[in-house]
């Protein structure tokens, strides 16, 4: 790292500390050649992909985007914030685990669906009639239907995973006996 003050390469850290709760590092920098200490800030730089629309356009990856077409859907509708910045949180890792260069608009669009089912369901029908542009009243009950006859968030989240849950780190059937202990735990 060069100095700030005189310019000069050799530089060395004499202080590392987390900051921005382990978003990213703190280093305390002296300079070997003028002794002057600075401070640096060391981030993770991860790229969002692009996003291929409809038409083959492509362009940049915008949570103001995402976050407007939730709260369009969510409107007059009582849902915490909290809530629905968690959901666009869960968005956009999904963006970044994947690794891709490019997503398309349309799998963006599923997983708004899916995050907005387990928010609000009228907010759900909101965006997925706007979304999947439903051509008549058949079309629109369909879908109300289909989403009357899955089990809800709640019931969904209160299910015992079979598979372990990678984001919690939740082992499957964590609460049952060791197979022949009887629960005795010997």
């Amino acid at each position: 790292m060069r100095c700030p003050f005189c310019f000069a390469d050799e530089t060395r850290v004499i202080d590392s500390r987390l900051a921005d709760d382990g978003d990213s590092v703190r280093r305390r920098r002296e300079c070997e050649v003028c002794s002057e200490r600075f401070t640096t800030f060391e981030r993770a730089e991860l790229r969002l992909p692009q996003v291929i629309k409809s038409d083959s356009r492509r362009e940049p990856f915008s949570e103001e985007k995402l976050r407007s077409g939730m709260t369009r859907a969510l409107e007059k509708r009582a849902v915490d914030a909290g809530a629905v910045e968690k959901a666009i949180g869960r968005i956009r890792h999904r963006l970044l685990a994947g690794g891709e260069r490019e997503v398309r608009s349309r799998d963006i669009g599923e997983w708004v669906m899916e995050e907005l089912k387990d928010l609000d369901a009228v907010a759900y029908v909101r965006f997925a009639s706007v979304y999947r542009s439903f051509e008549d009243l058949d079309a629109f009950r369909e879908e109300v239907q289909r989403l009357q006859s899955e089990p809800t968030a709640e019931s969904r989240r209160k299910q015992l995973r079979l598979i372990p849950d990678r984001e919690s780190g939740q082992d499957a059937g964590k609460d049952e006996p060791e197979p022949g202990t009887g629960g005795s735990g010997k």
